[in-house]
């Protein structure tokens, strides 16, 4: 099947135990392919103990500690985001493979990965460039990965009392938001927690960003776009003194007096897409445009 060796990074859900069937057919079908496959260890040691499956894996990694041609993330979009904080800048394109519902970025079936790795082997694949959001602070550093596939927000830590969030933009002053939180979106990251909040659909290869306010106090207060080379600036009042920076959900704890500041990332993740996928037929299918509920 194989004319060439490519070489797998393999990540996975590791508590999707239903599903063992679907993740059997796609190492099947790297198998015959002839792919090296490398395997993240807390992925491989599920497929291994909990799934009970002969693993046959060149190497087991942890952390970036992996070289490869692609990356298959079998999951959600969840999934999908923490394998692309674990790709980084490397430039390694991702293969999401959904193993639950229809997700935006991991949208491909498991009954679809034998065509999709032809179409691998065979160059017949388009390559989709997803711009990150990158944080900085000038307090204490940010833990871990800084930059954001999906968005960033900025949220109150207790459970009574709004933040008060002074946002300029290339050092010009917008706006003092009194809300919950503020969410700063990229493209592909406009169709999560933004839209939840009221949020624009952006689609993905526009050049911009979003800011949308979490529950604000004015109802004046509306979301705005913003292109995706400015410089955001935020600075937080809290009465709790403290308040929380989530990056594609994964939240860090900031002093009040903080500055939070926000650009482009210097490098893109790249998604892997099939030649015949199409962004508004997975949009409409998602969001049941057309549905009649009656």
């Amino acid at each position: 099947m194989a004319q060439r060796k490519l070489r797998f990074a393999l990540f996975g859900n590791i508590y999707q135990t239903r599903k063992s069937a679907s993740i059997q057919e796609v190492l099947t079908c790297l198998s015959e392919c002839g792919a090296e496959l490398s395997v993240d260890m807390e992925y491989y040691y599920f497929l291994k103990d909990n799934q009970r499956f002969d693993l046959q894996a060149a190497h087991v990694f942890s952390g970036d500690d992996f070289e490869a041609d692609f990356a298959i993330s079998m999951g959600g979009d969840g999934t999908f985001l923490k394998t692309a904080s674990r790709v980084g800048k490397r430039d390694i394109p991702i293969l999401g493979v959904n193993m639950g519902r229809l997700g935006f970025l991991a949208d491909i079936s498991p009954d679809d990965i034998e065509h999709c790795l032809k179409a691998l082997y065979q160059d017949d694949f388009a390559i989709e460039s997803r711009a990150l959001i990158q944080v900085e602070t000038d307090g204490e550093a940010i833990e871990g990965i800084n930059c954001a596939l999906n968005d960033v927000a900025i949220l109150k830590r207790d459970t009574a009392a709004m933040i008060s969030i002074r946002a300029s933009i290339n050092g010009q002053y917008l706006n003092t938001y009194q809300a919950d939180g503020l969410v700063i979106s990229t493209p592909t990251g406009s169709t999560a927690y933004s839209l939840s909040n009221g949020g624009p659909i952006i689609v993905p290869g526009t050049k911009v960003f979003s800011m949308t306010a979490v529950a604000p106090h004015s109802l004046n207060v509306r979301p705005i776009v913003l292109p995706d080379s400015a410089v955001i600036e935020l600075e937080v009042e809290s009465r709790s003194h403290n308040f929380l920076v989530a990056i594609d959900g994964r939240s860090e704890k900031c002093k009040e007096g903080t500055k939070v500041t926000l650009r482009r990332a210097p490098y893109d993740i790249k998604v892997v897409k099939r030649p015949d996928h199409r962004y508004f037929n997975s949009l409409r299918e998602k969001m049941m445009w057309g549905a009649d509920s009656r």
